[in-house]
């Protein structure tokens, strides 16, 4: 009888809580106004012989790579970031390596690297959700082949110096180190300039962005992996010719090229986002200060009751409290301005109804500090 290796049926599948998203979408980090209008009319010009020919790749990575500051050897168009992260995985951990993670982050990082056969090194964050530099330095060892840190970090919003992140690559030179830049726009630190930068020799760095976030195309499934040219060509190797769509394909120049609209979104963003912790402030509630387009917030035992009671008004807001040091929180995306008011006024009438006031901050997860 056909089974499958033991490294995938051990796998704990990532079902994130896609089914009923009927209301204002503040669960998935996505954008609350959309794709740019010139996105749009691209879309829509669209025709048939286009859908009908195997996409052509590499013109639109030249595109990208220009915008970054690249040469295009250094960069690998991919179906999202989970992409970049299966084939970093795929190109580089055997069974038996060791990939380590700081956690909180990102489920998909564990679950590619476990489906290699890797065992799985999980660093937990420090208090209040910093950075376990000494930790993690801590574990490292010879059978270490990869390391992914979110810089912000998802699901709490937290970020970590580049010079650290350089240190951890220099550190380990035998391993593949991914930052996952999948909000910097809402951050605005990066560590591209790595590899333009001829003086940072640093073969085993590489940063993945998504134009999921800030460009409002998730539903097409369009990311970046960037690295040293050497590396990129192995990588490449493993990635299929046509791993990203036509449609894709056609509409990413020009999102690219309305930065005035992206501008405008992250700027409602980023002011919105200090509202929303100003307000949970006020309302009492223990939050952690944001570098991306969500904030974490503890609500406590009543986490469930906090969800469902936004989901009865209309809104939708992620729970949280089965991530690692996360009890009793919840993530709420930050939108625009007609959103971010409408879910602070939510917020008012909930934590009233609910009695949350004082609650919050005398039932923090062990190791945080109010």
């Amino acid at each position: 009888m056909l089974e499958a290796r033991d490294a995938v049926k051990n796998l704990h599948a990532y079902r994130p809580p896609l089914a009923g998203r009927v209301g204002l979408r503040l669960d998935f980090n996505e954008s609350a106004v959309g794709c740019s209008p010139r996105v749009l009319a691209r879309l829509r010009s669209l025709d048939s012989e286009l859908l009908a020919r195997y996409p052509e790749r590499e013109p639109v990575e030249k595109e990208v790579a220009g915008f970054l500051g690249l040469d295009p050897a250094q960069v690998l168009l991919t179906n999202g970031v989970d992409e970049a992260i299966h084939l970093l995985s795929s190109t580089y951990l055997d069974p038996g390596d060791e990939a380590l993670i700081v956690t909180p982050t990102f489920a998909m990082y564990a679950i590619f690297a476990q489906a290699e056969g890797a065992r799985v090194v999980e660093v937990r964050a420090g208090a209040n959700f910093t950075f376990p530099e000494k930790d993690l330095l801590g574990q490292l060892s010879p059978r270490t082949r990869l390391i992914a840190v979110a810089n912000p970090n998802n699901p709490t919003g937290a970020a970590v110096a580049g010079d650290v992140l350089i240190q951890i690559a220099q550190a380990v030179p035998q391993a593949a180190v991914l930052v996952d830049e999948a909000y910097f726009e809402f951050h605005g630190e990066t560590l591209v300039d790595a590899f333009i930068n001829q003086t940072r020799q640093i073969e085993n760095l590489f940063v993945a962005r998504t134009f999921s976030k800030a460009y409002g195309l998730a539903g097409l499934r369009i990311g970046v992996l960037a690295g040293k040219a050497r590396q990129m060509a192995m990588v490449r190797r493993v990635a299929s010719p046509y791993n990203v769509n036509a449609a894709a394909l056609a509409i990413l120049p020009e999102a690219l090229q309305d930065q005035e609209y992206v501008s405008r979104y992250v700027a409602q963003v980023l002011s919105n986002r200090e509202k929303l912790q100003q307000e949970l402030g006020n309302l009492g509630l223990h939050y952690w200060p944001s570098h991306a387009n969500f904030v974490l917030v503890h609500v406590g035992p009543a986490h469930a009751e906090f969800v469902q009671a936004l989901r009865n008004r209309g809104i939708l807001v992620r729970d949280r409290h089965t991530d690692p040091g996360c009890e009793g929180c919840v993530r709420l995306t930050v939108g625009s301005d007609e959103h971010a008011a409408t879910l602070i006024g939510a917020l008012r009438d909930v934590v009233e109804q609910l009695g949350l006031r004082t609650r919050s901050r005398t039932e923090l997860p062990t190791g945080v500090r109010a």
